[in-house]
C-alpha cells in the first residue's frame, strides 16, 4: 500500500519532462536556471553546483513567480526553463510542480538530485557560504 505522498509525488512527476543529471547540465549550459533548494545545512555537507541559484524551498514560489515584487531579476516571464536540485530528486519534483501551478510550464527537476550529479562526475564544490544566496 502506498503512501498519500507517493500519490502526490508521482502526480507531480507525471507532469514533468524531468532531466537526469548530464541533460540538467546541458541546459543549465544552454541558459536555463538551474536552481539548488537545499537548505545550507544540506549544501554544508553534500557540497554545491558551482553557478546554480541558491533559493532554499521555503521562499522558491516567492523568488520564482514572475507576477511577485519579491521576484528574483531572472525571473523575466512564463516562458524561462527552470529546472530545480535538491539532495535526491524529491523535494525537487514537488518543488517544479508547485512553479507550474504558478505558470511556470518549463519548470522541471533533476532525477537523483545532488547526489546523482555528484556521482555522474558533474562539477562540484564545497559549501561556500559567501553571498550566494538570492533569497
Amino acid at each position: 500500500m502506498s503512501s498519500r505522498i507517493d500519490a502526490v509525488l508521482a502526480h507531480a512527476r507525471a507532469r514533468l519532462d524531468r532531466l537526469d543529471p548530464h541533460a540538467a547540465a546541458a541546459a543549465a549550459a544552454a541558459g536555463a536556471l538551474l536552481v539548488d533548494i537545499r537548505p545550507a545545512a544540506q549544501r554544508s555537507t553534500e557540497g554545491e553546483i558551482p553557478d546554480a541559484l541558491i533559493i532554499e524551498r521555503n521562499v522558491l514560489e516567492w523568488r520564482m513567480d514572475p507576477t511577485c515584487d519579491a521576484r528574483l531579476p531572472q525571473v523575466t516571464g512564463d516562458d524561462i526553463k527552470v529546472i530545480i536540485v535538491c539532495s535526491e530528486g524529491y523535494t525537487s519534483s514537488l518543488a517544479a510542480a508547485s512553479l507550474q501551478d504558478l505558470g511556470l510550464r518549463h519548470a522541471t527537476d533533476v532525477v537523483g538530485g545532488f547526489r546523482a550529479w555528484e556521482r555522474c562526475g558533474l562539477p562540484t564544490i564545497a559549501f561556500s557560504d559567501k553571498d550566494r544566496h538570492l533569497q
